[in-house]
C-alpha cells in the first residue's frame, strides 16, 4: 500500500532505504538535501577562464612541491573569476579574507590589493596551502582548512582523536565546523572530477589562452596617467593587465607604488624599469606615497583653533569635513585634513609648488594649493609621525621615550619609531623579546637618556584623558570609504562558489591559532599572552588563576601549558573575542609591512634557545615561529630538532 501511487523510480530510492524506513526519517533527510541552480552554466565559464592562468598556477604549484590536482580548488572557490568577492569580504580567485591575504600579499584600501591578481594570489594560495599540510599532514584536513582554519581541523584532530577525514567529517561537532566547512573537501573532490573529464558534463571546452605578459619594477612612486602617457600605453589596456591596484589609483588620487611589478602586454618587453623611469623624468618620479591625514578632536577644539594649526583657513577645513563654520565639535570626532604630498624624488626645482600635472584632490576637497604643497627636491618623504606637520613651521622632533600601553610589543613600537626590534632591545637593554609590561617607559632614540622606570601616567589609568598626549603618536589616516576593484570598469562581483556554499568569515588568528576555549574551560597559553591579560579579561584577580591552576607566586606560565579559567564573571564567548582581537591586532601589525616569502630549516644547536633563534631571524614573532612548530615546545628544544622558519621580507 505504501507503493501505491508511486512512480518506477520513486519505488527505487524508496527502496534504497530499507523495510524499516520511517516517513519522519525520511522527512529528516529532505532537510539534508541542498542545490544550487544555475551551477553548471557557472563551472562551464570558469574551466573556460581557467586557461588564462592555468599554466601560471601550475608552475607556482609545482615550485613548492604541492600536487597539480590542487589547481581545480578555484572552481570551487570563485569559479576562476579574479573579481569574485565574497558576502563576507573574501576576494579574488582565491577568496582570501583580508587578514590571512596580508601574511603573503598587499592588500589595503586604497592603493593595491593582490587578492584581485590572479598571479599574485595564486603564488599567496600555494604558501598557505603549503601551510596547512604542513601542520595537519594530509591533504583532506589541509584542503578543509582552506575553509575552515589549520588550527581549527587540529582541534577537530585532537577531539576525534584521529587524522582520517571521514571519520572526522562524521563525528565532530562544533558550533563553527558547519555545513560550508564540512562539505568542503567533498566539493572540491566533485570539481576536480570534471575539471578532469570536462567533456563528459559539458561536450568540448575550449580553454581561454594563456595569458602572456611581461612586467617592470616600478623604479619610484608615480601617477597612472604620467605612465600611460610614458608608455603609450591605452587606460584600459594597463587595467586590465593591473587588476590590484585600486580605484583611487586610476582616479588619480594615489601613486602606483614603488616597487610595484606593473604589467604590461608581453609585446612591451623592450620596457625595463631602468627605461620607464627616463620616460618618466624627474619631475614625475616621487618618493612617496600621497597620504591621508586626520586630527582627532580633543577637549574644549574649535573648527578655527584646529585650522589655524594645519595653517587652513576655517572654511577650507569645514567644506572638506560637510560642516558649517561655526559648527561645534564632539571631543573625539575625527576631522579629515588635505592630504599629505610627497617629495619629488630628484632633479625638482625647490620652488617646484605644485607639478606640472597635480594628483587631483578629492571632489569634497576644496583646498587651496598652499594647504598641501608639494616639498622641494631632496627633502624626506612624508612619514606618520611628521604627516601633520603645519606649512611654514619645523617638523616636530619625534619624542625620545615611549610609554608602553594596552596591546604594544616590541616590535610595533620599533615599527612606529623606525626602528628595528633588535635595535629598540639594545637601547633599552632587553634580552627578552616577549618582555613589554603597560607603563613601561622605553627610549625610542639612541641619545634619549635611561629611563628604566615604569611610573605610569595620567593617560594610562582609567578614566583620565590629559588635555595633550605625553608622547607624540602617529596621526591615524582618515576613514575611506571601500573602493570597487578595478577590473574593466565591472561591478563589485558578490557570488558564492560554483559549488558548495559561501567561505565563512574566517580570520587570521581563527586560521592559524587556536584561541578556543575547550570543554573543560581550558585554553592552551600561546606567546604574548599573560596571566595579567587572563584576569582582566575574566574580570578576576591573577590570584585567582593562581589558586586555580596550583600556580606559586611568580612562577611564570609557560608556553603550550594548558590553563585552568574562571567564567564566573565573564562568559567563554566575551572571553575569546577579547583574545581574539587582541592577536588579531598584534598580528596585523606585523604584516603591515611585511610578507610571508617562503619557509627554510633550522637546525637547532646546542645552547639554542627560542629568543636567540628569533633574534637570528631579524626579530621573528615567537607567535609566528609557534605556528609554523605547532608539535614543537620552543622552550625545550633539543640540539638537532627541525625548526621550520618562515622567511619574511619587508614590504615594498
Amino acid at each position: 500500500a505504501a507503493l501505491a501511487g508511486l512512480t518506477p523510480e520513486e519505488r527505487r530510492v524508496l527502496q534504497m532505504w530499507g523495510p524499516q524506513v520511517t516517513a519522519a526519517r525520511l522527512l529528516e533527510a529532505t532537510r539534508g538535501v541542498r542545490f544550487q541552480l544555475g551551477q553548471a552554466d557557472r563551472f562551464r565559464e570558469g574551466l573556460i577562464r581557467s586557461g588564462s592562468w592555468e599554466t601560471h598556477i601550475a608552475e607556482s604549484f609545482a615550485n613548492l612541491g604541492l600536487p597539480p590536482e590542487l589547481a581545480a580548488l578555484p572552481h570551487v572557490e570563485s569559479s576562476f573569476n579574479p573579481a569574485a568577492y565574497s558576502k563576507v569580504g573574501a576576494a579574488g580567485l582565491w577568496q582570501f579574507m583580508r587578514e590571512t591575504g596580508r601574511r603573503y600579499m598587499r592588500v589595503d584600501d586604497e592603493v593595491v590589493d593582490e587578492r584581485l591578481d590572479p598571479f599574485r594570489s595564486t603564488e599567496a594560495a600555494a604558501q598557505l596551502l603549503a601551510y596547512n599540510y604542513r601542520v595537519l599532514g594530509t591533504w583532506p584536513l589541509a584542503l578543509t582548512a582552506y575553509n575552515h582554519g589549520a588550527a581549527g581541523m587540529r582541534r577537530a584532530a585532537e577531539q576525534v582523536g584521529t587524522t582520517d577525514f571521514v571519520t572526522i567529517n562524521r563525528t565532530y561537532t562544533s558550533r563553527t565546523f558547519g555545513f560550508a566547512s564540512r562539505n568542503f573537501y567533498p566539493s572540491f573532490l566533485a570539481a576536480l572530477t570534471i575539471d578532469q573529464n570536462p567533456e563528459k558534463y559539458f561536450g568540448a571546452i575550449e580553454r581561454a589562452p594563456e595569458l602572456r605578459f611581461h612586467e617592470i619594477e616600478m623604479p619610484a612612486y608615480a601617477r597612472i596617467d604620467a605612465i600611460e602617457r610614458a608608455l603609450g600605453v591605452p587606460r584600459d589596456s594597463l587595467r586590465d593587465l593591473n587588476p590590484a591596484l585600486r580605484a583611487p589609483v586610476w582616479s588619480g588620487s594615489r601613486l602606483v607604488p614603488r616597487g610595484y611589478r606593473l604589467r604590461l602586454a608581453a609585446a612591451a618587453n623592450g620596457w625595463t624599469a631602468e627605461k620607464l623611469a627616463s620616460a618618466l623624468g624627474p619631475g614625475e618620479l616621487y618618493a612617496g606615497q600621497i597620504r591621508a591625514r586626520s586630527h582627532k578632536v580633543r577637549r574644549d577644539e574649535s573648527l578655527a583653533g584646529i585650522a589655524k594649526k594645519y595653517g587652513l583657513s576655517t572654511r577650507a577645513l569645514a567644506q572638506l569635513n560637510g560642516l558649517s563654520t561655526d559648527a561645534a565639535l564632539r571631543r573625539g570626532r575625527v576631522l579629515r585634513l588635505p592630504e599629505q604630498r610627497p617629495a619629488l624624488l630628484a632633479g625638482a626645482s625647490a620652488s617646484a609648488a605644485v607639478p606640472a600635472a597635480p594628483v587631483a584632490e578629492p571632489a569634497a576637497a576644496a583646498v587651496p594649493a598652499a594647504a598641501a604643497p608639494v616639498a622641494a627636491a631632496g627633502a624626506a618623504a612624508p612619514t606618520a609621525r611628521n604627516a601633520s606637520t603645519s606649512p611654514g613651521r619645523a617638523a616636530a622632533q619625534p619624542p625620545a621615550v615611549y610609554i608602553v600601553r594596552g596591546g604594544d610589543t616590541l616590535d610595533t613600537i620599533a615599527r612606529r619609531f623606525g626602528l628595528r626590534t633588535s635595535e629598540l632591545m639594545r637601547i633599552n637593554r632587553i634580552r627578552d623579546a616577549n618582555y613589554v609590561y603597560e607603563g613601561q617607559k622605553l627610549r625610542v632614540s639612541a641619545d634619549a637618556p635611561a629611563t628604566a622606570s615604569a611610573a605610569r601616567t595620567p593617560a594610562a589609568e582609567p578614566g583620565v584623558e590629559p588635555e595633550e598626549p605625553a608622547v607624540a603618536e602617529p596621526v591615524p589616516p582618515a576613514p575611506i570609504e571601500p573602493a570597487r576593484p578595478a577590473v574593466a570598469d565591472a561591478p563589485v562581483v558578490v557570488q558564492g562558489p560554483a559549488v558548495g556554499p559561501t567561505q565563512g568569515g574566517l580570520t587570521a588568528t581563527d586560521a592559524f591559532a587556536d584561541l578556543a576555549v575547550a570543554r573543560d574551560d581550558t585554553i592552551q597559553v600561546i606567546s604574548e599572552e599573560t596571566l595579567g591579560q587572563y584576569a582582566d579579561w575574566l574580570k578576576i584577580g591573577a590570584s585567582r588563576l593562581r589558586a586555580l591552576n596550583k600556580l606559586k607566586p611568580g612562577q611564570p606560565v609557560l608556553l603550550g601549558r594548558k590553563l585552568k579559567l574562571d567564567f564566573s564573571r565573564v562568559s567563554r564567548a566575551d572571553f575569546e573575542l577579547q583574545r581574539r582581537e587582541y592577536h588579531a591586532r598584534q598580528q596585523a601589525a606585523y604584516f603591515e609591512s611585511r610578507r610571508i616569502i617562503g619557509t627554510e630549516i633550522y637546525i637547532v644547536r646546542r645552547g639554542d634557545s627560542m629568543w636567540a633563534i628569533t633574534q637570528r631571524y631579524d626579530g621573528l614573532p615567537a607567535w609566528l615561529l609557534q605556528q609554523y612548530n605547532p608539535d614543537i615546545d620552543l622552550r625545550e628544544m633539543r640540539a638537532g630538532t627541525q625548526i621550520v622558519v618562515p622567511r619574511v621580507q619587508d614590504a615594498p
